[in-house]
């Protein structure tokens, strides 16, 4: 069965580049010229990913991404002509997936289409899975006040449920399982993103600080998730 796709962008060019490419590698495009049209064809149609452009005209790819995030976890890749980390940070912590950076190769958004989707689906299937042994015993794991049941994928501060990405989920488990052990940046991405690491620091860094802010009292002095300066990160708990 092929996959879904919706793309949204304002640039005629790229849209039609964009279809020709994937529907030659076996994808089934969709696409709106600007941020409202695509939210109406989101809400009616089920897509395994969705290319967001950051500036849209009547609803810009920040608040589509809002929007979507509150109906949906699809995967979502930010695509911007504006290369600064503020940029970055900003569509990745509203929830976005990937991010890549105009102009790019078809080659290279397709290897991260690919990679996102096959991430997304593998991640469905375990979570239907029935909890394995996989990271060993237990799995349930407290630490203070963090309480983070792995077979269930879900975590808990003071006993209020945490509302995390599947890939801050991942990356805590990661951290977690491993206890003291130092991971780097492209580290953390082949575990996680189970990919290539493309040398984009912002993904890792937007994901850490998310997750700080949700599992630590003090994110600027976290507890647990411990930075070591030109190296990478560890967890201590």
């Amino acid at each position: 069965m092929s996959h879904r796709i919706l793309i949204m962008e304002d640039d005629h060019e790229i849209v039609d580049m964009l279809k020709q490419y994937l529907v030659k590698e076996g994808y089934v495009i969709d696409s709106a010229y600007d941020g409202q049209a695509g939210m109406v064809q989101f809400v009616s149609t089920h897509y395994e990913l969705v290319v967001v452009d950051i500036m849209m005209p009547k609803l810009d790819g920040i608040e589509v991404i809002k929007q979507i995030r509150e109906r949906s976890a699809v995967p979502i890749l930010i695509m911007s002509a504006k290369d600064s980390d503020v940029d970055k940070a900003l569509g990745l912590g509203f929830g976005a997936d990937d991010y890549i950076a105009k102009p790019f190769s078809m080659i290279e958004i397709a290897a991260r289409i690919k990679a996102a989707i096959r991430r997304s689906t593998v991640y469905a299937n375990r979570e239907a899975a029935e909890p394995s042994s996989e990271f060993g015993n237990p799995q349930v794991y407290q630490f203070g006040h963090l309480r983070v049941d792995v077979g269930n994928f879900a975590a808990f501060k003071e006993e209020r449920e945490l509302r995390l990405t599947s890939k801050e989920f991942d990356i805590l488990k990661l951290f977690i399982t491993n206890p003291n052990r130092v991971f780097t940046k492209a580290q953390i991405y082949g575990f996680v993103w189970q990919d290539d690491y493309y040398g984009d620091e912002n993904v890792i860094n937007v994901h850490i600080r998310r997750l700080r802010e949700k599992i630590e009292d003090n994110p600027s002095e976290p507890r647990y998730i411990k930075t070591l300066w030109g190296i990478g990160y560890k967890w201590e708990g």
